[in-house]
């Protein structure tokens, strides 16, 4: 679609009330569109007040600007994320794009709510989150066309970056927070924050360039380990500290904690992006990296040898399809149904010590569903496994080795 396609319509847009949201709105509406504004709230730590990007996108040019709560949802898909083990090249646990996929849902009922039918997001084309929003809509609801500014040439000849976009807001006294010498921009929500572009996009700039907002750099983070007990019951995190809790507050709890202690924070990552180009980004996901270890360290208890081998591929094919944008078909659906049925096996509780960005594994209680039997693992005389019987086990498995040690004396014939 182009600007000329969209005069007298309205569009509805999933915006942030970032620079990018801000001076879009601003020129739909010069151009005689009628945008309306939709903004998820995820958490964002970045902006506490949501109401403040309200009013910023009304005094922007939009006809109306709505916030959807989403803190809910957004939890719900972070921990089958957890659940996934999903975490994309080098550790990155998809906290951007599943928030994408969050967004876009919520955005696609408002606007059916409203009977809009073109939806506009402010994602560049030579990111990830053009796909991420395409393609979820695509899937959800393939009667909405997809409006993409920055894959539009007028828009293209308007703004040719963050600079153009700064001098513009300038001149029609948009109130935008950004300016020419930022240095990295932040893509933020309860689950994460991922930092990159400016200075970063150097390999010469170290990753301390960045100023964690969701907690400290391990080096400064107090001397004392913390011990903490997470306490999970059929693959959810129901307790911290012994403290009942929600979703959404065990999110934050643990985003607190691990993040004052450095765990999951300035990861830094160069991955290769699904438009083909590397990317170099700095992440932040302490409550994702606490709960997630918490959860792993059940996991291995809970999964025989043969449920392994079949969890470790769909972990990471999910890592690629949230990455990718693929969250919705078919293939990660499937995936899924079967993670759950993992899932629910996963009950009990782990205490782990937090010292200077690491996770120390210190105990489980309560996981009396396990697999692992202590009398069976022991080298002691005890438990069911004898260990006179494993003279048999080594004799049929031995077959297959002795015959390949007579093969090969035959060939040296």
């Amino acid at each position: 679609m182009r600007i000329e396609d969209l005069k007298g319509k309205r569009v509805g847009g999933l915006v942030s009330g970032g620079l990018d949201s801000s001076t879009i709105t601003h020129w739909l509406t010069s151009n005689g569109v009628e945008p309306h504004c939709f903004t998820v709230d995820l958490g964002q730590p970045d902006e506490p007040d949501l109401e403040q990007v309200r009013q910023r996108m009304l005094a922007c040019g939009a006809a109306t600007a709505t916030i959807l709560p989403g803190q809910e949802p957004l939890a719900e898909a972070g921990l089958q994320v957890i659940q996934s083990q999903a975490r994309y090249e080098g550790g990155y646990w998809n906290t951007t794009g599943i928030a994408r996929y969050v967004t876009t849902r919520l955005g696609i009922q408002a606007l059916r709510e409203r009977n809009i039918d073109i939806l506009f997001h402010g994602a560049t084309g030579r990111g990830n989150d053009q796909v991420r929003f395409q393609l979820a809509t695509n899937m959800l609801a393939p009667e909405i066309q997809v409006y993409a500014p920055w894959r539009d040439p007028k828009m293209l000849d308007t703004f040719g970056g963050r600079r153009e976009m700064v001098e513009y807001a300038a001149t029609y006294d948009l109130p935008i927070k950004a300016s020419v010498e930022k240095i990295y921009s932040t893509d933020a929500n309860m689950l994460g924050l991922t930092h990159e572009a400016g200075k970063l996009e150097s390999l010469e700039t170290p990753a301390t360039l960045v100023e964690p907002e969701f907690g400290v750099w391990p080096w400064d983070a107090p001397a004392t380990p913390r011990i903490v007990s997470i306490g999970w019951e059929a693959g959810r995190p129901i307790a911290v500290d012994d403290q009942p809790l929600s979703l959404v507050e065990a999110f934050k709890t643990a985003n607190k904690l691990a993040g004052d202690y450095g765990v999951g924070i300035g990861q830094h990552v160069v991955e290769n992006r699904f438009v083909g180009i590397k990317s170099r980004g700095v992440y932040e996901a302490p409550g994702m990296e606490l709960l997630g270890q918490s959860y792993e360290f059940l996991l291995q208890l809970y999964l025989d040898r043969r449920a392994r081998e079949l969890f470790d591929p769909l972990s990471r094919y999910l890592a690629v399809q949230i990455y990718e944008g693929y969250w919705y078909d078919l293939g990660t659906t499937a995936a899924l149904a079967a993670i759950e049925r993992f899932a629910a096996q996963i009950t009990g509780t782990v205490t782990l010590r937090l010292s200077r960005g690491h996770v120390v594994f210190e105990g489980v209680t309560g996981a009396e569903g396990s697999l692992y039997a202590e009398e069976d693992a022991s080298m002691e005389r005890a438990g069911s496994f004898d260990h006179a019987d494993a003279e048999g086990f080594l004799r049929v498995l031995g077959v297959p080795a002795r015959n390949y040690a007579a093969m090969l004396k035959r060939l040296d014939r």
